[in-house]
């Protein structure tokens, strides 16, 4: 497997790049450039591994291995057979292709796609005698085809499977929140990980479990076996298993703060629970089967995050009404000193919880266009950092 240094790109959902940026350069990596729906870095295929294992806001790890120009798909497939292919993919192996594809010429994306996969393969059985297998499925090697106007980006796909995925959502529950969406969403908010986070209407409880992994530094992709970096030429899995093991001694196993997940359906708290058993974060957060005007809520200010209903059906959106009113009430009553968030994708229903926003911060939840609300609770002498401000006015 090569040892030389790459251009990266980390995919991410759209208007989640910038948080994707700052997690890189956490752990150590520069930003070369910043796109709408992912970030550019450098490293090695090592890096590849270490930043499947580690990040946590980004989808895909895709490791580049040609840049050129091409006006249609001969001349793709002319620049693509010389690539060194049988160096990356085995040829007893099996490979899909994944594409991004902006090019006047092609009519059909998947033509640009066969395209790229005859060149990979004609490549690979010359310099072989054999080729490998193709197909559409996502948890071997793959390869992926950028392609606007004449630019050409190819990138070995180090991932497979979204790292999103990471093992632990054993108990989906409806309608869930991606992990690494959670992710986005609580580096955006002010949570400062060493004051409590409070979570009602928690269902499957991804945001709660991602707080605890984030708040003790644990490895968020320990719990998945299977990458695409794996299923390429010349991987080791020694060389998996170094890195793995040093990362596996990172984290703390306790906090000095709660973290609170609140929900009134028994069966979302059940699937919650046993979620964060898996990710091993059960002991690290409190879980309570109530309404979620009965949360308990800390003396010690902190955060609290809703993600309720969006009502996307019709007639569900009059009868979500009452539910944000009585967030915002909630809020306003209970809740001095805390940073408030509610994420929502039905502006409509946002106005309804009645308090001032703070931030009003872009995310996509799928195709679905959401905010993430942000009120400040201000808190006369209950937390000092508010002593001088006005008690109890609104956020």
């Amino acid at each position: 497997m090569s040892l030389s240094s790459n251009t990266i790109l980390v995919t991410c959902p759209k208007a989640c790049s910038s948080y994707l940026s700052d997690e890189l350069k956490e752990l150590g990596f520069p930003v070369t450039r910043e796109a709408p729906a992912g970030v550019f870095t450098e490293g090695t295929m090592k890096d590849c591994m270490r930043l499947n294992l580690r990040l946590r806001t980004g989808l895909r790890v895709l490791w580049q291995v040609a840049a050129f120009e091409a006006i249609d798909g001969d001349r793709l497939y002319q620049k693509s057979v010389r690539l060194p292919w049988e160096s990356w993919i085995p040829a007893d192996g099996y490979v899909s292709i994944g594409s991004s594809i902006r090019n006047e010429t092609i009519r059909n994306t998947n033509f640009a796609g066969l395209r790229l996969k005859d060149a990979l393969v004609d490549r690979i059985r010359e310099k072989r005698g054999r080729r490998p297998d193709t197909g559409n499925d996502s948890d071997r090697a793959m390869v992926f085809l950028y392609w606007h106007e004449k630019e050409v980006c190819i990138y070995l796909d180090t991932s497979g499977v979204p790292i999103s995925n990471r093992g632990y959502r054993v108990s989906p529950g409806k309608a869930p929140m991606r992990e690494n969406l959670a992710a986005s969403v609580l580096r955006a908010t002010r949570w400062d990980r060493a004051s409590p986070l409070v979570n009602p209407m928690c269902g499957s409880g991804t945001i709660a479990i991602e707080a605890a992994l984030w708040a003790t530094d644990r490895t968020p992709g320990l719990l998945r076996d299977n990458f695409a970096f794996m299923h390429l030429e010349g991987y080791r899995p020694s060389d998996y298993e170094s890195v793995r093991a040093e990362l596996k001694a990172k984290g703390a196993d306790r906090l000095g703060f709660p973290i609170i997940a609140t929900d009134r359906d028994p069966g979302a708290i059940e699937a919650a629970l046993r979620n964060a058993e898996f990710a091993g974060v059960d002991h690290l957060i409190e879980f309570d089967v109530c309404d979620f005007k009965r949360t308990r809520i800390p003396e010690t200010p902190g955060a609290m995050i809703f993600n309720p209903e969006y009502g996307d059906r019709m007639g569900e959106e009059e009868k979500l009404i009452p539910t944000y009113q009585e967030i915002g009430d909630l809020f306003k009553q209970k809740c001095a000193g805390y940073w408030g968030y509610v994420f929502t994708g039905n502006r409509g229903l946002a106005k309804r919880v009645g308090l001032k926003t703070k931030r009003k911060i872009e995310f996509y939840n799928g195709p679905i266009e959401c905010r993430l609300l942000e009120y400040e609770m201000y808190a006369g002498t209950r937390n000092p950092k508010y002593a001088n401000q006005e008690s109890n006015s609104k956020g």
